[in-house]
Order: C-alpha cells, then sequence, then structure tokens
C-alpha cells in the first residue's frame, strides 16, 4: 500500500496527509486561485484530495503533486474541487433592487437608447446569480428593452460553468422564486428540477476567468456593473489586494461594484467611492478615467 492509501491505527481511514505535502498543495491552491487554505481546514482538505489520489490511480501524494505541476487538467481539477458553490437565485436581492433602483439609473445618464449595459457576475457558480440578474431586469426595469444589455458569468470552477450553461436547477435553487418566475421562466418540473427557457440561458454567457489573473479578466472586457459577492472573504491580503486592483481595472469609470453582505471594500482599498442608496452599500470607481 502507498502511503495515501494505507492503513493508520487499524482504521480505515487514509494516512493522514504529511505536513509538508499539505503545505505544496494549499500552495498550489493559493497561486493559482488565490485561496487560502492550511492546517486549519485538513479534514477539508485531505477528504478532497484522497478521492483526486483515487481518480488520477497515483501512487502516492508526492506521485500526485507531480502529476499536478505537469498537467494543467488535474490542477483544474483540484481548482475545482476546492470552490464553493452554495448559491440560490435571488439571493441578497436588495441588491438587484438596488441595481434597477438607483445604479441604472445613473450609468444611463451617461449612455443613449440602444448603448451597450455590461453586467458582470464573478464568480457566478452554476449560473443562479447571473440568471437571476436577467429575470430581474425584465421585471423590473421598464428600460430594460432600450438598452443592450449583456451579462456576463465567469468561474474558474469549468464544472459549475457547464452547468451554468445547461441551466439545470433544483428545488433547493429555486425555492424563493415566485410561482409566477417559475412558471414564465422555467420550462416545466421534471424529477424535481426545472430547466431555464431557452431565451434566458442564451442571454447570459459564461466564461472561465480567474479573478487574480489580470489577462483573463481582460478577455472579458470592461464593465458598468460587477456583482462579486462573497468571493473576497476567502483570500489572504495579498490576494484581496490583487483581486481589488483587478476589478478596479475592469471597471468603466463611474461603474459600480456589488459586495456580500459581510463584506466592505474600504477595509480593502480606497480605490472606490462608498455610495448608499437605499436598497444596498455598494461602491463606485471614480468617474475620471
Amino acid at each position: 500500500m502507498t502511503e495515501a492509501f494505507g492503513k493508520a491505527n487499524n482504521s480505515n481511514s487514509p494516512v493522514p496527509l504529511l505536513p509538508a505535502d499539505l503545505a505544496d498543495i494549499c500552495a498550489l491552491i493559493y497561486a493559482r486561485s488565490g485561496m487560502v487554505f492550511g492546517e486549519s481546514k485538513r479534514y477539508y482538505l485531505e477528504r478532497r484530495i484522497f478521492d483526486l489520489l483515487r481518480d488520477n490511480e497515483a501512487a502516492s501524494v508526492r506521485d500526485y503533486i507531480a502529476m499536478l505541476h505537469s498537467d494543467r487538467a488535474k490542477v483544474e481539477r483540484l481548482i475545482n474541487s476546492f470552490t464553493v458553490n452554495e448559491t440560490y437565485f435571488y439571493r441578497e436581492e436588495h441588491q438587484l433592487a438596488c441595481l434597477v433602483g438607483s445604479i441604472l439609473p445613473d450609468i444611463i445618464k451617461a449612455k443613449g437608447p440602444g448603448d451597450y449595459i455590461r453586467i458582470w457576475s464573478m464568480p457566478c457558480s452554476t449560473g443562479e446569480e447571473p440568471y437571476s440578474i436577467a429575470i430581474w431586469l425584465l421585471e423590473n426595469w421598464p428600460l430594460v428593452d432600450a438598452y443592450h444589455v449583456e451579462i456576463i458569468g465567469s468561474d474558474i470552477d469549468t464544472a459549475a460553468l457547464e452547468d451554468a450553461a445547461e441551466g439545470i436547477f433544483s428545488q433547493r435553487s429555486l425555492s424563493r422564486l415566485p410561482e409566477k418566475l417559475l412558471q414564465r421562466y422555467f420550462e416545466p418540473e421534471i424529477d424535481l428540477q426545472r430547466r431555464i427557457i431557452k431565451d434566458l440561458r442564451e442571454s447570459v454567457t459564461f466564461r472561465k476567468a480567474n479573478i487574480i489573473d489580470n489577462a483573463s479578466m481582460a478577455a472579458l472586457g470592461a464593465f458598468d456593473v460587477i456583482f462579486c459577492r462573497n468571493l473576497l472573504i476567502y483570500f489572504d491580503d495579498p490576494a484581496r489586494s490583487i483581486a481589488v486592483s483587478n476589478l478596479h481595472d475592469f471597471l468603466l469609470p463611474g461603474g459600480y461594484i456589488c459586495l456580500g453582505h459581510t463584506e466592505s471594500m474600504t477595509r480593502i482599498s480606497e480605490m472606490f467611492e462608498t455610495v448608499r442608496f437605499p436598497d444596498a452599500i455598494v461602491y463606485r470607481r471614480s468617474r475620471e478615467a
């Protein structure tokens, strides 16, 4: 038996990862994603790493680490295993109300009919957030047809992006949506799941992007509004600083960013102005280019 699958103390559990091996894998995850893991999350890490060892038929932990350094696809799967995809439709909907009640009315002051309005959901996970934005605009913004609204959902988790594009959701994901919206924007339920209608699936573009990789973000262009909720809490200060700088770079002058309710840009960066609207606190890039 290898050290990955040997028995410890006559139990059925794999031998724990050596501290050096755990540190190597955590360093690789951090370098590629900005997510910080360590000894405090050993149990969470080990369960997923041992699954990956088996799936890759690695002879040992060191063999698996060597694979990671030579195979980008294996690194991608490793990252996918540690992303958090807990989400649902109309999550923190006060920010969606703020989008149509305050943010968009301010943005269109500098635009004309038919101009592009670009909205970015990052990380978009399995698609609930960007689809929620699309539905909310259709239901609540009378000017939605007067502009060319482009919604982009991006994530580092390629498996989640595939699910997002497929657009099939569980009852749990849909639990906050009124029945009339389920009837209007989703196909009939099959096996306790519903698929979002084709028009909505085609209204959102899903692309892979890494918030700490400026080049991958640049490929998507610049945006008027960015939803980046509950991501920065997983980063340490250096990675958070890189992420916020990248967000600033790809937010148009005068554009807005929405963070999660436990996050505050004022604790991270002085590059954004805090704006207190009736429905939500958001952050704005200076209108000066």
